[in-house]
């Protein structure tokens, strides 16, 4: 009877250990979440703990419970948005028909992402956030590098790539112009945003290392942006 009663402590103990946890983690993912927005939308810079607070509709101190300080949640909010990414990616590779599907499905995503971005943020990240933007390089430079590299394979095994190029070569050079859309200076003789940019960095890229064929998905892509496996189909 004693282990019983004893069995029953320890098992509500646990429960509630559990349930506070759980909002815990809670609190933690919409502080994160609500930080990451002000982040997108003004950059790092000039949002404020108070801002994010506000957002939260909670204190700072609420806020350091879960936080050191605002680096710690500039590099949270961050690694979220490109674990986001990530699987983003691996779905888009497993759901897409052919390679240039996949392609088109990822710039779309991306399209609806800077869209809503300020292009301080990046800059805001090199000058005062030196571990969140490293976190942005080694993604960009491994993952993303080995999302581009696996696209090409495939794309030259479909038949829709050319065969007679350096694909590290290729595949480094689409990952550096990445970097174009961060670069303040570029846009003082280009009229469109970051989204319209990478769009057109992303055809030109598709463009020079297609087959004929390959070409005239990307023309059919283009003039209707495929959403799912069935507008895939040549």
């Amino acid at each position: 009877m004693k282990k019983t009663q004893e069995t029953l402590v320890v098992q509500k103990v646990s429960i509630v250990s559990r349930g506070k946890m759980e909002d815990e983690n809670e609190n933690r993912t919409h502080i994160r979440n609500q930080a990451l927005q002000l982040f997108m939308q003004y950059g790092a810079r000039s949002v404020s703990m108070d801002d994010i607070a506000s957002a939260v509709g909670s204190s700072k101190k609420t806020i350091y419970q879960y936080y050191t300080d605002k680096d710690h949640l500039v590099g949270d909010a961050i690694e979220k948005a490109l674990q986001d990414n990530c699987i983003q990616c691996k779905e888009y590779h497993q759901i897409s028909d052919n390679a240039v599907h996949e392609g088109f499905l990822a710039i779309e995503q991306t399209s609806e992402l800077f869209r809503n971005m300020n292009p301080v943020l990046m800059n805001d990240l090199k000058k005062y956030h030196p571990k969140a933007y490293r976190k942005f390089l080694d993604y960009k430079n491994g993952f993303i590098y080995d999302v581009i590299v696996a696209n090409i394979k495939r794309g030259i095994g479909e038949g829709l790539y050319r065969d007679d190029f350096n694909i590290d070569i290729v595949a480094q050079f689409r990952v550096g112009s990445i970097d174009i859309l961060f670069m303040p200076e570029f846009y003082g003789k280009v009229k469109e945003g970051m989204s319209q940019v990478q769009q057109e960095v992303f055809y030109f890229f598709l463009h020079g290392m297609a087959t004929a064929k390959g070409q005239r998905l990307i023309e059919k892509y283009k003039k209707h942006k495929p959403k799912n496996n069935s507008d895939a189909k040549d």
